[in-house]
């Protein structure tokens, strides 16, 4: 019996060269469509090229990695103990990402273990739901952030819900013995909203300075896109 279990940790898969330069060879072609596909649904300062050179790698290093392990139970467990003490640090900018990692992992996965049909379908099917969905982002937000004397507070409320509705949601009011600040956060379809009756055709700009005693009127754009 233990002469049994000591043969089954030392078993291995004896690769042929051409085999382990095939399965390469595909997690290779299979990690230019990430690059693709990561490269077609990301934009502006969101894409980072580095990113998307890692996403290849990591697809070949797991399939140089899966060959490796093979049917090796003793070096699957030093893998699995080797990866456990492993903190991965960096700061993932968009959700999207994680679904590009996993899915480098998956195929690097196949591609060691010789599933090379579902490396290719799983991959052509993430590629065409990504280049479908990839580009959608979320509605950019505006933040309205007026400072102004303290006897302005009801004519700016008034003002700005005149102007957005209930579009217009109040996130922070700030106040000092003498001025008072808020700040409104807003969808970013609505800052070009036509204004509405009895605004005379003025930008919401120029009604809250024609208010008096503004300090100051600051629209804030925020989106999807986080510089780095």
């Amino acid at each position: 019996m233990r002469e049994y279990l000591y043969q089954l940790l030392e078993s291995g898969g004896d690769l042929a060269p051409a085999t382990i330069a095939l399965r390469l060879a595909v997690s290779v072609v299979i990690a230019g469509f990430i690059f693709l596909s990561y490269r077609l649904s990301h934009s502006g300062s969101i894409y980072s090229t580095k990113f998307n050179v890692s996403l290849s790698v990591l697809t070949i290093i797991t399939t140089t990695v899966m060959i490796v392990i093979g049917n090796n139970i003793a070096l699957s467990l030093g893998m699995v103990g080797a990866l456990s003490i492993v903190r991965f640090r960096t700061a993932i900018k968009d959700s999207r990402d994680t679904i590009y990692i996993f899915w480098a992992i998956v195929v690097g996965i196949c591609c060691g273990a010789g599933d090379y049909l579902v490396a290719a379908l799983g991959s052509a099917f993430a590629f065409l739901v990504l280049l479908l969905l990839g580009r959608i982002r979320n509605d950019n937000r505006v933040l309205l952030i007026v400072r102004t004397a303290r006897q302005n507070e009801e004519k700016v409320e008034a003002l700005i819900f005149q102007y957005y509705a209930r579009k217009a949601i109040l996130r922070a009011k700030n106040t000092t013995d003498s001025s008072i600040e808020f700040i409104y956060e807003l969808n970013g379809k609505y800052i070009n909203k036509t204004p509405g009756t009895g605004v005379a055709g003025k930008s919401v700009t120029d009604a809250v300075y024609e208010l008096g005693n503004i300090e100051y009127f600051n629209i804030v754009m925020q989106n999807d896109e986080i510089s780095g």
